[in-house]
C-alpha cells in the first residue's frame, strides 16, 4: 500500500518522539524534528502532523505557518481529523497567499524514494 508507513518509517518516528518527550534521553526539539523529517519522507501520516504542530510552534524547528499549514495538510489527506483542525487553526493567522503557497506546496511535494540496501 503506498500510504503505509514501513518499520523504518515508524522506527524513526518513535525517535522523533523519544526526543520530542525526552523519554531516556535529554528532550531535544531539534533532534525530534530531524528525525520526523525522515519518517515523513517515507509517507507517514501522523509524523506529518506531529512536524507540522513542530513548524506552526516553533519546537525545534524556525516557526514557519506556511510550512506548518503544508504538512498539516498532507497529514489530512487520509482523513487524520486531528491534523484537519490544527491546520484549520492556523490558517486563520495566516494570509491567503501564504495559504495559497502552502496548498501548492502540498500540492507538488513529493516523498523520496527509498535509499536503496547496502
Amino acid at each position: 500500500m503506498a500510504h503505509e508507513p514501513t518499520s523504518t518509517a515508524r522506527a524513526r518516528r518513535l525517535l522523533g518522539l523519544i526526543y520530542y518527550d525526552g523519554i531516556g534521553v535529554s528532550q531535544d526539539y531539534t533532534e525530534a524534528a530531524k528525525w520526523f523529517r525522515e519518517a515523513v519522507e517515507r509517507t507517514h501520516f501522523v509524523a506529518r502532523r506531529i512536524l507540522g504542530n513542530m513548524y506552526a510552534d516553533g519546537e525545534g524547528v524556525p516557526q514557519d505557518f506556511v510550512l506548518a499549514h503544508m504538512w498539516l495538510n498532507l497529514a489530512a489527506a487520509p482523513g487524520n481529523i486531528p491534523a484537519t483542525e490544527y491546520r484549520d487553526k492556523v490558517a486563520k493567522v495566516m494570509t491567503p497567499a501564504m495559504i495559497g503557497k502552502a496548498q501548492k506546496m502540498a500540492r507538488e511535494w513529493k516523498p523520496k524514494p527509498p535509499a536503496p540496501a547496502p
